[in-house]
């Protein structure tokens, strides 16, 4: 066992006299040490019963010869963080994740880990850790949160009530009513209720092979998720009896699947720095503009909110991921050969999970559309890329060419919106906030919701160097690379130049002519970040552009 070089042998006795404060007995340290990594806190909605699920997870190990070891990750809540310098920080907890599990489980020399997460860069920083510490591994989330109730009784979630706030910026909802959304709009614990970051990840890591069947859908508080916890305890010591390892499961076919899937979901667009991010950690190499190649192959069958007014607790009952997986499979765009965390391959795992409801899971050959949830866009403004999900975009903007309205943060392009200097047509442009100019590359959820609280999102474009929420629909395009910090054509956008967007061509362009770019350039210095020193000072040092995952490389590396 690998936790034999922590625990046995004469020269071990010393740290066996540690094993000894913390009460373990021989007959605990002779079994496998298994770290349960649990991300239990108390300012996450979508942590707050991880207790719970780690309990059962050391349930289930104890039921199958193991020793289970709790150890602590962080999570930090987008919702809260939102609108704020909270969200700079963000994405770079992922690295922290990534990092502090990584030294928690070489330091001790688990001989196995089951992983608990359940938010935005929470999921992907552990999968990212499991692939580089490489023992084996298995997921259980934490569920996502049922859907609330809107004013008319129609069910909502979070996303629709940042378009609230809009609506009652702009007059259109009374502060009375716009209090009884937010009491109604976040009614359990668990992951925000639509496909946006956090679910999306959820769903993925199962089709990764890296959870149960049910990781990314079973709701939170369903008793189901606590039995799904405990045969994910379980299961952890059948992987590793076999020795099945992160890195066996998580190969190029794996991230392949895991791309078709997240088109066929319509994932949040934050899927496109994790999975590259991940693949990195994995030894794969992703290129961002795989999205494209299989979209064309892979048609979207989901319109989960926000494309839609369905939640994933509706997914969940249509038959959950392995019943879009069985969909897909029928136009062999799956690789069903490659092994999970089940022992058994993608193949055996989805055999005889049907599509229960199409409605919620649309047949194959009756998709929402023929092309995939999101889609990656070039052109002189984005030479090595943009993101946007097309399948939360308005017909009428999927083309569309309009002024750039330029803002060189969020908080200048919210007094914007707010103070209704924004009109149909125009595509608001926001800077210097990608991974390091922000620095820290925020989500631009207020913004874009903003907007479409208003009603301008058929009519008005959001193009940023920064990200957006899964909760965003609208002609929002993000991740555009390279960022406005290093030099990219972003930076010389100037008020009123026209923006020419092309989603079903991946196209993404500024109309001016080359040498006019070129003389813009003369003399250019960046902005200055408006957080210099701490954490962000040595993140924005080291971190990448957001087409390779915004992942941390030494600057030899590069």
């Amino acid at each position: 066992m690998k936790s034999d070089n922590a625990k046995s042998g004469v020269e071990r006795a010393p740290h066996r006299s540690l094993y000894n404060a913390l009460g373990y007995t021989e007959e605990e340290l002779a079994r496998p040490l298994i770290g349960v990594v649990n991300s239990y806190n108390e300012i996450v909605p979508g942590h707050m019963n991880l207790d719970k699920i780690a309990e059962a997870v050391k349930k289930g190990i104890y039921l199958a010869g193991g020793t289970p070891v709790e150890i602590p990750a962080i999570a930090v809540c987008d919702g809260i963080s939102m609108g704020h310098v909270g969200m700079k920080y963000s994405l770079a907890t992922r690295e922290l994740i990534a990092d502090s599990t990584e030294a928690m489980a070489i330091a001790h020399q688990f001989d196995g880990l089951v992983m608990i997460p359940n938010c935005d860069k929470n999921v992907p920083g552990l999968l990212m850790a499991a692939a580089r510490v490489n023992v084996p591994t298995i997921f259980v989330s934490g569920g996502p949160m049922l859907a609330g109730k809107a004013l008319d009784g129609k069910r909502t979630c979070l996303s629709s009530l940042f378009e609230a706030v809009g609506q009652f910026n702009a007059g259109k909802m009374t502060a009375e009513k716009l209090r009884e959304f937010e009491n109604k709009a976040c009614p359990t614990c668990g992951s925000c209720s639509g496909m946006y970051t956090a679910n999306s990840m959820n769903c993925l890591t199962e089709v990764l092979g890296m959870g149960l069947k049910g990781n990314g859908t079973i709701p939170a508080v369903y008793s189901e998720r606590i039995r799904l916890a405990k045969h994910a305890g379980m299961q952890i010591m059948e992987l590793v009896k076999k020795d099945i390892k992160p890195r066996d499961i998580m190969n190029e076919k794996a991230f392949m699947n895991a791309l078709a899937v997240d088109m066929a979901l319509g994932c949040s667009t934050n899927s496109m720095l994790h999975l590259p991010a991940i693949a990195y950690e994995a030894g794969v190499e992703l290129d961002l503009e795989a999205a494209n190649q299989v979209s064309l192959k892979v048609p979207n069958l989901c319109h989960l909110a926000p494309a839609g007014d369905t939640f994933i607790e509706d997914l969940n009952d249509a038959g959950g991921i392995y019943a879009v997986m069985n969909e897909l499979n029928k136009i062999g765009v799956l690789n069903t050969d490659i092994i999970t965390c089940t022992t058994k391959t993608v193949g055996e795992n989805i055999e005889g999970c049907i599509n229960l409801d199409p409605t919620i899971i649309r047949p194959i050959d009756q998709p929402y559309s023929k092309t995939g949830g999101i889609a990656v866009l070039k052109g002189n403004l984005a030479k090595d890329g943009a993101v946007v999900k097309q399948s939360a975009v308005a017909k009428e903007m999927l083309v569309h060419t309009g002024p750039a309205r330029v803002f060189n943060s969020e908080e200048e392009a919210i007094e914007a919106i707010r103070g209704n200097k924004i009109v149909k047509g125009d595509v608001v442009v926001i800077r210097y906030e990608g991974p390091k100019g922000g620095p820290g590359m925020r989500e631009m959820l207020s913004p874009t919701s903003e907007i479409a609280g208003m009603g301008l999102d058929k009519d008005v474009a959001l193009i940023t160097d920064g990200r957006f929420s899964g909760a965003t629909r609208g002609a929002s395009i993000g991740h555009i690379s390279p960022e406005a910090a290093v030099g990219g054509t972003i930076a010389f956008v100037k008020e009123g130049d026209m923006i020419h967007i092309d989603i079903p061509n991946h196209i993404l362009e500024i109309q001016i002519s080359d040498e006019e770019l070129e003389a813009r350039k003369v003399g250019w210095k960046p902005k200055t970040p408006s957080i210099t020193t701490g954490y962000l000072k040595r993140y924005a040092a080291l971190v990448t552009s957001a087409n390779t995952g915004a992942v941390l490389k030494v600057p030899e590396e590069k």
